[in-house]
């Protein structure tokens, strides 16, 4: 099937625009990642929040290949992506909360 002009322009424009915005998300982890670190206490951060965060990306970046006839394609990729980061955020807090205390204490 042909998509016509204008379309075929929005699609475009929609694909790059999802790309941009949750490659931006990716970026925007790092400062929940740095503060968590930083202040030793992820006290104010939910688990469960981070680790279904993960599995909604990471069944979305599955979805994605499925229906893209198996191809990594780029939406694929960037869940792919922001599910690694929920997972790295999701292990931090998990450290934090029960071993991070225990750093410099012995």
């Amino acid at each position: 099937m042909r998509l016509r002009g204008r379309r075929r322009t929005y699609l475009v424009v929609l694909g790059w625009s999802f790309t941009l915005f949750n490659s931006a998300r990716i970026i925007a982890y790092l400062p929940t990642m740095w503060a968590i670190h930083v202040s030793g206490d992820a006290g104010q951060h939910s688990l469960w929040t981070w680790l279904i965060w993960f599995g909604s990306h990471l069944t979305m970046a599955a979805w994605l290949h499925e229906q893209g006839g198996q191809r990594l394609g780029r939406a694929s990729m960037v869940s792919l992506c922001n599910a690694l980061m929920c997972a790295a955020i999701a292990m931090l807090v998990g450290w934090y909360r029960w071993w991070g205390a225990d750093i410099g204490a012995t």
